[in-house]
């Protein structure tokens, strides 16, 4: 990912944090298939549960970097490779790193008829996009073996628990509520034989996340004439979309104005 200083986003809570809330990532692979049977680069999107292990020191450079847990579709040729690639494998881990990429459904087209500024002046721009990504680089445990009870129990683990971020989290309902919401479905809702059956029909994805970074390109860059302007164009288009992002370059404007005053207040107190 090319991170210009002024996008990148290096907070790992804050990372975590936005994958929680875009869980649904493109997984990419590089696997040699043994048998040519599979081409070299395969992607799926995978909706994923993120697990961060509870650490003493609250910085961001220490935050543990956490795992990731997902499945698919076991004839997934992305899955069939995987499998081919970890015959003879005693840890079932992939020898080659993964890409998986997180995104904001906020994205959007900025044209240079917002740049009030500039397009006054020397009109020295160019239009661009706004958007905001997590990549995760990691290594990738695929647990295939439909007959081992290790690989049922992690399944059935990562089942109930996306049904719990989709049902509740999402969807906002909940178990036994007594309000007019649905009641959340829970995997245990499911005939027993249907589970058994769906779980042999899948395989599990865990990832060990070895590096984790973002961009987040909110017009934070620009003159402040030229991010007024941007805010002002955006609303003018009156879509839900385009009102959304005139709000993260807002949050975003002020975000870097405090981190700019945090750091001359610390220069000043050194």
């Amino acid at each position: 990912m090319h991170l210009r200083k002024e996008h990148a986003e290096l907070d790992i809570p804050a990372l975590q944090r936005f994958i929680r809330a875009n869980p649904l990532g493109l997984l990419t692979t590089a696997i040699p298939s043994s048998t040519s049977s599979f081409p070299l680069l395969q992607s799926t999107h995978v909706p994923f549960i993120l697990d961060v292990d509870d650490s003493n020191d609250a910085s961001a450079a220490a935050a543990p970097l956490g795992r990731l847990r997902g499945h698919m579709a076991r004839q997934n040729p992305q899955a069939r490779a995987m499998i081919e690639a970890l015959v003879g494998s005693d840890d079932n881990v992939l020898a080659q790193d993964i890409l998986l990429v997180f995104t904001s459904p906020v994205q959007h087209y900025i044209t240079t008829n917002f740049y009030h500024e500039t397009m006054s002046s020397d009109r020295r721009t160019a239009p661009t996009w706004n958007y905001a990504a997590a990549q995760v680089y990691g290594r990738l445990r695929v647990h295939h073996d439909a007959d081992a009870p290790a690989t049922a129990a992690f399944l059935a683990q990562q089942l109930r628990d996306l049904a719990r971020l989709g049902e509740t989290h999402i969807m906002g309902y909940h178990h036994g509520s007594a309000d007019e919401k649905p009641a959340a479905w829970r995997l245990d809702d499911a005939p027993g034989s249907y589970v058994a059956r769906s779980i042999r029909g899948i395989v599990g994805l865990e990832i060990e996340i070895v590096r984790l970074e973002g961009r987040v390109k909110m017009s934070q860059e620009l003159r402040e004439g030229d991010r007024e302007g941007v805010v002002r164009g955006l609303r003018a288009l009156g879509t839900e979309t385009a009102e959304r992002m005139a709000e993260l370059v807002e949050e975003r404007a002020a975000l870097r104005a405090s981190s700019r005053a945090v750091r001359v207040l610390d220069a000043v107190s050194s």
